[in-house]
């Protein structure tokens, strides 16, 4: 049997001041349920004492945490709400992803998933790879929305999953980032690999994984500009990596260094960025289709919030 993980980390400078149940799911991938039951278990000790989920935490604070042995993960077939279906065929089926989902079932996500939403609607998906990632060819963080495809057939997941390796899907998001990019069109070319820290955290690392993103400002604000994002790759996290690095986080992206009082006042919980279009040869017979996404209300909202502030 699988003994329980011991991790001691540090809380990273942008989660500063934040509640303990938060930081804890957001430095270990955690749903916030999840990391309240460890909390409240005694399997997380700040500063080597108990600590309550609602005590705030400093960054540099040292936090011991132990983590339960890993389970298998598995999809359970459940409706996800906000989870809208935008097109199907035999082949693919593409979704719009809400906030507070993730792609597919992993260890230590108790949240839903566009996996479990699918099976729960009666979606056949491929079966090919692993059975908790059935049909899933690219991931979307569980806190960006937007566009994701899915594979039905077997045919659409080989090709598909072949496609991204060409860099051959064309994979457009639009970020809300912290201050003024300098210059306002750019690419950003930068390994990443997880953070020395092991919180949970990706950061650019000299023997890290090749990553290129492109930027391009689309609209700038008092406080922050609207860009919109092209990826070559698709490393974990490697839009608010990248953005992180060049010191423009995406607004309300307190894991990588946002400013909580600018988060706040826009009145966002999570990062600003959303997976807009996405095109792609059909794996059927090659045709190229294209989908786009409207922005959900929080961005919108924040979004206004600037406007009537410039």
């Amino acid at each position: 049997m699988t003994a329980p993980a011991q991790r001691r980390v540090p809380v990273p400078d942008g989660l500063d001041g934040e509640r303990l149940d938060a930081a804890i799911a957001r430095m270990f991938g955690l749903s916030r349920s999840h990391a309240a039951d460890l909390i409240g278990s005694g399997a997380v000790l700040v500063a080597g004492r108990l600590a309550a989920k609602s005590d705030r935490v400093p960054a540099g604070e040292w936090l011991d945490v132990t983590l339960p042995p890993p389970a298998q993960a598995a999809p359970h077939p459940v409706a996800v709400p906000g989870l809208v279906v935008v097109f199907e065929d035999d082949d693919i089926v593409v979704v719009d992803k809400p906030a507070g989902v993730a792609a597919h079932p992993t260890v230590g996500w108790t949240g839903p998933t566009v996996l479990d939403g699918l099976l729960a609607t009666g979606h056949q998906l491929a079966a090919s790879g692993a059975d908790e990632r059935q049909g899933i060819v690219h991931r979307l963080d569980a806190n960006t929305t937007g566009l994701m495809v899915v594979a039905k057939s077997e045919r659409a997941y080989r090709e598909l999953k072949q496609a991204f390796r060409d860099r051959a899907v064309d994979k457009r998001y639009h970020a809300l980032v912290q201050g003024h990019p300098d210059p306002l069109r750019g690419t950003i070319d930068a390994p990443i690999a997880r953070h020395p820290a092991g919180d949970g955290r990706f950061a650019v690392v000299a023997d890290g994984r090749p990553a290129v993103t492109h930027y391009d400002v689309i609209e700038a604000f008092r406080a922050a500009s609207l860009a919109e994002i092209k990826l070559e790759t698709g490393r974990t996290h490697q839009i608010r990596v990248h953005l992180a690095a060049v010191r423009h986080p995406c607004v309300g992206d307190r894991l990588y260094g946002a400013d909580p009082v600018l988060a706040a006042r826009l009145g966002m919980t999570r990062q600003w960025l959303h997976a807009v279009r996405l095109s792609f040869a059909h794996p059927g017979d090659g045709h190229l289709v294209e989908f786009s996404s409207d922005y959900p209300a929080d961005l919108r909202a924040c979004l206004d919030l600037l406007v009537t502030e410039s």
